[in-house]
């Protein structure tokens, strides 16, 4: 029996409520947000939970209830090995460093006084992130040795927002010139300035730690590889008009021939080497033309993956076939 968390509107969940269908697969919807979830799932062998890290009850629960199923032997989509680190960029440079993964150089504080002496020391620009965010949300380029120190008095101070509500509606502005964005998306952003979202305002402020990541300069793109057992697909992101980041721009291509068979070898020995049932890599490249992972994240936005034209096996053969990455998922799991 398949367990599916499912939510109307989640592509996800959705496809794969589909899927058991088409298949006479045994399933069962289920909500893990219930105090009686683990009632729920007994004569379960495999849960289905497209987490997400713009929820703040999947951020406050969702890695302890998949470690404890994981304990009693019911699979999980996704595993304690592909989710723990979830949109925390601080877990991911300790995770890729042990294995010794082609990261971006990474620097994280814990106290001001070495923070601050870090900073009179070392060259600019960096770029600063917050632990969390997607879509190029909570990063900026730091260009100076007086911008880094007011982004140190801030994070051993009284912190910095979750979500920066006036940026991102500046975002919003953005893709509605575009014609990405509907004049109710706007709408929307504009009023949420004032009363925020459900993650905002049951959100902490981030304090405590200082991160940075060395700056990789003219790089007008990234590359997104996203490895889902031994399969992998990916797009090519285009950097904003007068900025220097690509997650989130909505500027993609697809065409094989646009991406690095270095970049994919890497994307594939990471999955295998950490067991990651999903992973979207982003990768850039150093001044020597060496890819370097930015970042990683098990989840995704399916739309934006939709025009693939179709996916390379682990020996890197390309298969001119539909992406069925939700699918995928399911097969991926033994839940006979």
């Amino acid at each position: 029996m398949i367990a599916i968390h499912f939510e109307q509107g989640n592509n996800f969940s959705v496809r794969w409520k589909e899927y058991c269908e088409e298949k006479n697969l045994p399933f069962k919807v289920v909500s893990c947000y219930d105090s009686d979830i683990l009632d729920q799932l007994v004569g379960c062998t495999c849960l289905l939970w497209n987490v997400n890290n713009f929820n703040y009850k999947d951020q406050i629960m969702s890695k302890y209830l998949v470690k404890s199923l994981e304990n009693i032997g019911i699979q999980v989509f996704p595993n304690y090995s592909t989710l723990w680190h979830y949109d925390d960029k601080v877990a991911q440079k300790y995770l890729l460093e042990s294995i010794g993964a082609p990261l971006v150089k990474s620097f994280v504080f814990y106290d001001k006084k070495t923070a601050l002496k870090w900073i009179e020391t070392t060259t600019f620009p960096k770029v600063f992130k917050l632990r969390k965010g997607s879509g190029s949300k909570n990063v900026v380029l730091c260009k100076n040795k007086t911008h880094a120190r007011k982004l140190a008095n801030t994070a051993f101070g009284k912190g910095f927002p979750m979500l920066d509500m006036v940026s991102i509606l500046k975002e919003r502005h953005r893709k509605y010139k575009l014609g990405k964005e509907s004049l109710l998306g706007l709408i929307k952003g504009a009023i949420r300035i004032f009363i925020g979202t459900p993650f905002k305002n049951m959100s902490t402020r981030e304090k405590g730690y200082l991160y940075f990541q060395e700056f990789m300069p003219d790089n007008k793109y990234d590359q997104r590889i996203v490895i889902i057992g031994q399969k992998a697909f990916a797009l090519k992101r285009m950097v904003r008009d007068n900025d220097f980041r690509a997650s989130g721009s909505g500027l993609f291509y697809y065409d094989k021939e646009l991406f690095d068979e270095r970049c994919l070898k890497i994307a594939f020995e990471v999955s295998n080497k950490l067991n990651f049932q999903s992973m979207a890599y982003d990768f850039v490249y150093d001044q020597n033309n060496e890819p370097k992972i930015i970042e990683i994240s098990f989840a995704f936005n399916p739309k934006a993956y939709l025009d693939c034209p179709g996916y390379w096996d682990a020996d890197l053969n390309w298969h001119h076939d539909k992406v069925s990455f939700q699918d995928w998922m399911i097969e991926g799991l033994n839940c006979s």
